[in-house]
């Protein structure tokens, strides 16, 4: 059997590879060649390199094969990433928005800021922020207007902090996607009351939601938020 590689839906950047043993696996395509960010496997065909993406590893990878409707985030876009870590993710959003894009990404904890200078050194259209999401006006003079807001923190106001950010630098008609980790939030409440009221506040701040992904199984009590900015 050959590799077969094709566009992922109506997805152009996001890839669906079928495997010479069978198994299937997202992927995009590497705008470094030759390196890796955690451990994902290369799949080279001719003249070019395919990352495969790890659901498991990556929210916005479950989303998509959840079900997310269409993907905000395109070839060349600006995208503000809150909550980069150590940069599993921000690495795709690399690969699908091209070396004319840019991501500023943003990560509060040291180590992982460490890590994540260390894994994205060579794809120049990343750029670390040592910041904390829940103070935009800190690193407004790094970040110009974005196509999209990406944020995936553990934080008990994650749609506010998202909110706030969405005022200052997304474009209007841009798009939001937001995972809300409810066990992050409150531990006490059943996830689908907290979904509920994060949702409401994204909606009082002028977002559209578009769709709503839960994210089982591969991450457990969390949803993917798809919205616009009016």
């Amino acid at each position: 059997m050959n590799i077969v590689v094709k566009p992922y839906r109506e997805m152009k950047e996001v890839y669906f590879i079928e495997l010479e043993n069978g198994n299937t696996s997202l992927a995009t395509q590497s705008i470094t060649p030759g390196l890796n960010v955690y451990g994902e496997n290369p799949v080279k065909i001719e003249d070019k390199e395919y990352r495969l993406w790890d659901p498991y590893k990556s929210k916005l990878a479950a989303a998509i094969l959840k079900g997310l409707s269409e993907m905000p985030i395109k070839l060349d876009y600006k995208v503000l990433y809150l909550g980069a870590a150590s940069g599993t993710t921000v690495s795709h959003v690399s690969d699908i928005i091209g070396i004319s894009g840019n991501i500023y990404a943003v990560e509060f904890s040291h180590r992982s800021m460490r890590d994540l200078i260390s894994n994205v050194t060579s794809r120049f259209n990343v750029l670390p922020i040592l910041a904390d999401a829940r103070f935009p006006d800190d690193y407004r003079f790094l970040v110009e207007n974005v196509d999209v807001v990406y944020c995936d923190i553990a934080q008990p106001e994650q749609a506010r902090i998202l909110a706030d950010n969405a005022d200052i630098f997304l474009k209007s008609g841009g798009s939001i996607l937001l995972a809300i980790k409810a066990r992050s939030i409150d531990s006490t409440k059943k996830p689908e009351e907290i979904f509920k009221v994060q949702v409401d506040i994204l909606k009082r701040r002028q977002l559209t939601v578009k769709s709503i992904i839960p994210l089982k199984p591969y991450d457990k009590d969390h949803i993917m938020v798809f919205a616009n900015k009016k």
